[in-house]
């Protein structure tokens, strides 16, 4: 199983705290019995669901410019026509994916293109569910403009246990489609906006595979 360059240093701090604990328990209990055990089974399992937050699958994908492939793993929960107020300043069609503890949480472009903005937002830690965590939590906001000049904005959320997010691009990069952009550590959302004209492939509580899932198609 690959892992991510994020999770190295957690899983490496992870398995040191777990470590000691288990000894520290073997030291005042030597007779314990079956409290070291239950510690030793949690640990295994703690340190098992840390490996798996931060797995990255080998996935095969396929590029092509009129489609909007998934940013991330995760579960629709948002398809609505909204005001976007950031970028466009204009309506666009929303799509929101939750990103469960679960899930894998590499964030994958969702077009090919030029990345025409990017800002970086400090903000609150709501729940990645709530309506307000779009525009008050934690948050990047990234634009990118394909060679038809057709603009599709995305934000990386962060949720109540997501207090870090990582980014790898910046204004003027030029991205491809299914290619890494960043990572969001711990429960989390991402959120599209897309021309409102773009035909809609998923529906609400659909699962996504970040880049293999296709969103949308632009017309």
């Amino acid at each position: 199983m690959k892992l991510h360059r994020e999770g190295y240093t957690i899983m490496a701090v992870t398995a040191i705290v777990l470590i000691m604990i288990n000894l520290g328990i073997n030291y005042l209990l030597p007779d314990g019995y079956w409290i070291p055990r239950i510690v030793l089974t949690a640990s295994i399992v703690i340190f098992f669901l840390v490996v798996q937050f931060f797995r990255v699958p080998t996935r095969v994908v396929r590029q092509s410019d009129r489609e909007i492939v998934a940013p991330c793993d995760g579960k629709v929960v948002v398809i609505e026509e909204v005001v976007e107020t950031e970028y466009f300043k204009g309506p666009r069609r929303q799509i929101s994916i939750f990103m469960s503890p679960l899930n894998v949480h590499v964030n994958w472009n969702p077009i090919s293109g030029v990345i025409q903005y990017f800002k970086y937002h400090p903000g609150l830690y709501l729940v990645a569910w709530h309506p307000k965590s779009s525009t008050e939590n934690e948050r990047t906001t990234v634009v990118i403009r394909n060679k038809e000049g057709i603009e599709v904005l995305f934000r990386q959320i962060a949720g109540a246990a997501a207090r870090r997010i990582r980014w790898y691009v910046k204004e003027g990069d030029k991205v491809e489609q299914s290619t890494e952009m960043g990572f969001i550590k711990f429960g989390s959302r991402v959120d599209l906006y897309i021309p409102l004209d773009a035909e809609i492939n998923v529906n609400l509580q659909d699962k996504t595979v970040g880049s293999v899932t296709v969103l949308a198609t632009l017309k």
